[in-house]
């Protein structure tokens, strides 16, 4: 039987309410399930506004513990129901200790558990190691009822070894929500599309399936920019979303088709571990 699965992302302007928020986001999820999505991408963070432009102490009380977090219960509950895989992205407290986390749902509820974003940007708009303390958990592949997906967090899709290593762990889709947009340091400095290559690269190099989720909208004076896309394997964007559309993007893969180009390409056949170090 061919495996076959079919990745969505939602790209959306939150407001300030959570509560408001995980209700969009729900709907979102809802439409997408109704056009046959299996995993369903909201963007990163998506509680609330993007809080990392400036340094603010107030803003940590947005961290909840994500076993107790009211977007994973409330969308645990709405994949169940509709039988959907939904990487949850949320500012997760534990302990003392703060991080930019993702908890993956399954589709019968289950959270499987936690991915915490390891690479944590600083700079105009985006300072984030204030409120982050760098990831814990190393990257994570999840097992999940409608396949193994790899999911990275914004500034980890920066980096080809995140790509690299979730594609190593048997990942057969790269999931990668994200908050980004204006440079408030440079007001003619567009990354979009440097953006989408970067991604459009993972795809290439790894043969693999690739889902962005974006922010979009105006939150405070802060524009991010959408252009939310999915690649095929041959990092071909398949479909996409503008600077403007709220909504859900969805696309089809056969992953034995994925898996035999994979195999053919040779890069995981010709890699030469015994020339790699780490240079510290």
């Amino acid at each position: 039987m061919t495996r076959k699965i079919t990745l969505a992302a939602i790209q959306f302007t939150p407001t300030d309410d959570a509560q408001q928020n995980i209700d969009r986001v729900a709907g979102f999820v809802r439409d997408a399930a109704a056009k046959g999505a299996d995993v369903i991408l909201p963007p990163e963070l998506f509680c609330g506004y993007y809080f990392c432009k400036t340094q603010e102490e107030e803003h940590f009380a947005r961290a909840i513990e994500w076993q107790e977090h009211p977007a994973v219960h409330q969308l645990s509950e709405l994949a169940a129901e509709l039988g959907v895989v939904i990487p949850v992205s949320i500012y997760e407290k534990e302990g003392p200790l703060y991080f930019n986390s993702i908890v993956v749902i399954d589709a019968d509820g289950t959270p499987l558990g936690v991915y915490r974003k390891s690479h944590i940007p600083d700079g105009p708009g985006y300072q984030e190691k204030f409120y982050f303390r760098p990831g814990d958990t190393g990257f994570r592949v999840w097992n999940t009822m409608k396949g193994r997906i790899g999911v990275g967090i914004c500034w980890d899709q920066w980096f080809p070894e995140a790509a690299r290593s979730m594609a190593l762990m048997g990942a057969d889709v790269l999931l990668y929500p994200t908050a980004i947009g204006a440079e408030p340091q440079d007001a003619s400095l567009d990354t979009a599309a440097r953006w989408r290559r970067g991604m459009q690269g993972h795809a290439v190099a790894n043969v693999i399936p690739v889902v962005a989720a974006n922010r979009v909208g105006n939150e405070q004076g802060q524009v991010f920019y959408g252009t939310s896309f999915i690649t095929d394997e041959t990092g071909e964007i398949v479909t996409d979303m503008d600077r403007d559309q709220e909504g859900v993007i969805l696309a089809t893969f056969d992953l034995d088709h994925v898996d035999r180009a994979r195999a053919a390409w040779g890069f995981f056949r010709d890699r030469r571990t015994d020339l790699y170090e780490i240079l510290v």
